[in-house]
């Protein structure tokens, strides 16, 4: 296995995640919140979508799907077209409110070209310096895992938000 397979594997098992928090679910079911602080599957979907968009296009120079493709747009969020979500307050939250349909579509879209990145890739491509705001240097290898392990943190919780909501 090579490092662009390693990855394709990350970023699939993470795409078969997002679907299942989603299928199936209401616009008022991926709102819902467990309590009024706590993150909805809209919002935890949107914002690890986002911050994979925002990190993935940067380190592969190419413009944001967000933007780029029209979602921001779509969802008409009450945010900067920016916005990935970090640092976002509970009114924030709320105001994610999006059909699952919709937030599976930029989902797709970003995945889909997450992966025509990643197949790009090889072992000494992660050596490359992509963020000298940090000592260390980021390297191209840490923000993709970073990335990806935002997203399964983000996507696990859905999932656990999911079967709250099903009880």
């Amino acid at each position: 296995m090579n490092i662009a397979e390693l990855l394709t594997d990350g970023f699939d098992r993470v795409h078969g995640e997002v679907h299942e928090a989603l299928g199936g679910l209401s616009a008022d079911q991926l709102a819902w919140r467990v309590t009024p602080e706590a993150n909805s599957i809209a919002w935890l979907v949107w914002h690890l979508t986002r911050v994979q968009d925002d990190h993935v296009s940067e380190v592969a120079g190419v413009a944001q799907t967000w933007i780029e493709d029209g979602w921001v747009g779509r969802f008409a969020l009450p945010f900067a077209e920016d916005a990935t979500g970090y640092g976002h307050d509970s009114d924030d939250v709320a105001a994610v409110r999006a059909e699952g349909d919709l937030l599976a579509g930029y989902f797709d879209a970003v995945y889909a070209r997450t992966i025509a990145y990643v197949a790009t890739l090889t072992d000494p491509d992660l050596d490359r310096v992509v963020d000298r705001r940090w000592n260390p240097a980021v390297t191209l290898g840490v923000r993709l895992v970073s990335v990806l392990d935002d997203d399964i943190q983000h996507a696990g919780q859905a999932l656990f938000v999911r079967g709250i909501l099903s009880e």
